[in-house]
């Protein structure tokens, strides 16, 4: 069975489209545990969740949905929706206004949530590009998504990823630094930045980063072992 993130999405989706929630929840959710869904997986979770009755996993789902894309336009409505459905509904209001923001603003001249929907397609398209190994078409796909999704902060960090897979370390940096910057208690986005420092030969930058991140959490693996990694280094120059 083919148990890459972007086949089992569309496995869901045809799930989805076939009323079988459950068979979609069920794909997505190894998805979630993948830690590679992008918030368009996180919003069809939600949607199957909403539509299987189980609104208290629905409203988690677009949660994480936002987390990853504050401006989510249908994200924002779905949620509106479900607070309403539990009686809170001035959280609701909330949501729905946010929902009118998000609709209102431009991107390339696009309608915001048009451009929304471009930018993951884009992005869809940049990882049929990875897959297929040609990097640098990928990276322009995924440059295109963040042209009309500068906010979605997942599409940044795969970008960023697939920057470092091709060697291309400076222009991870760049990017990464803009992900810290608008989270700076993410320690993904902080072992990464300082993965790209290391690489790009800037050892005392990578250490301050990475014991930064130590510091917030001990026990992160990750973080252990690049620490480690720049101590053989060190020790060896």
């Amino acid at each position: 069975m083919d148990t890459r993130p972007d086949h089992l999405v569309r496995q869901a989706k045809e799930h989805f489209e076939l009323q079988d929630y459950y068979g979609c929840i069920h794909l997505l959710q190894d998805v979630v545990a993948s830690g590679r869904a992008y918030a368009d997986a996180h919003h069809l979770l939600g949607l199957a969740f909403q539509l299987a009755g189980q609104t208290d996993q629905a409203l988690e789902a677009f949660d994480s949905a936002l987390e990853l894309n504050p401006r989510y336009h249908e994200a924002h409505i779905h949620r509106g929706i479900i607070l309403n459905e539990l009686g809170r509904s001035e959280e609701a209001q909330v949501a729905f206004a946010t929902a009118d923001e998000t609709r209102g603003k431009e991107r390339e001249g696009i309608p915001g949530h048009h451009a929304a929907k471009l930018a993951n397609q884009h992005a869809q398209l940049g990882d049929a590009y990875a897959e297929a190994g040609a990097m640098s078409e990928a990276v322009e796909q995924y440059r295109a998504a963040l042209r009309l999704g500068p906010t979605f902060h997942d599409l940044r960090y795969r970008l960023a990823r697939m920057l470092l897979e091709v060697g291309r370390s400076l222009e991870a940096r760049e990017e990464l630094a803009i992900l810290h910057a608008a989270q700076p208690d993410s320690l993904k986005v902080q072992s990464a930045l300082g993965l790209a420092c290391y690489v790009s030969g800037e050892l005392e930058e990578a250490e301050s980063i990475w014991e930064a991140a130590h510091e917030d959490d001990p026990e992160d693996t990750r973080v252990r072992a690049y620490l480690a990694m720049l101590k053989r280094t060190n020790d060896e120059t």
